[in-house]
């Protein structure tokens, strides 16, 4: 699993090109022959982009899914709603569809962000607020989320 550090400040050009910063471009640089994803976030307004080993990864869980729940057939629907094979070009430069363009409302200033093992494309007005909604009760979502309870050892 590939595992990205760091938030990025980019620009995206009129045709919806951006240029991954290059301390980003040595990151993906075990995924870049294999190319990625790139999708609509379900919870934000943002795109993610997956490296395809990832993709492949979450797609074998996807496949899973009983195709004769009408539930699990409306989510794959949905969650593979605009889904796009994308390559970072030999200039370290990503093409991010119109379609995608709009979703996310990405126009110039866009920021990359690491989400563990994938990356999420934000229009950087959209992602600052994402960040200042998420600030009053980040304390209280740490916990419930990480607050496990202290492991036998002692250490927490």
């Amino acid at each position: 699993m590939n595992s990205f550090i760091g938030t990025y400040e980019c620009k995206a050009d009129t045709k919806g090109r951006l240029m991954i910063p290059s301390a980003l471009k040595k990151q993906m640089s075990s995924s870049l022959n294999d190319g990625f994803v790139l999708k609509r976030a379900v919870f934000q307004k943002c795109l993610e982009l997956y490296p395809m080993a990832e993709w492949n990864n979450l797609m074998a869980k996807v496949n899973k899914l009983n195709r004769f729940k009408k539930k699990n057939n409306d989510f794959i629907r949905r969650f593979t709603a605009g889904v796009k094979i994308v390559e970072v070009d030999g200039t370290g430069r990503l093409l991010i569809p119109k379609d995608l363009l709009g979703f996310s409302g990405i126009s110039k200033q866009v920021v990359l962000a690491s989400a563990v093992n994938i990356l999420e494309i934000w229009d950087k007005d959209n992602y600052e607020q994402a960040i200042d909604d998420a600030a009053s009760d980040f304390a209280d979502l740490a916990e419930e989320v990480m607050g496990q309870d202290d492991d036998d050892n002692g250490i927490s």
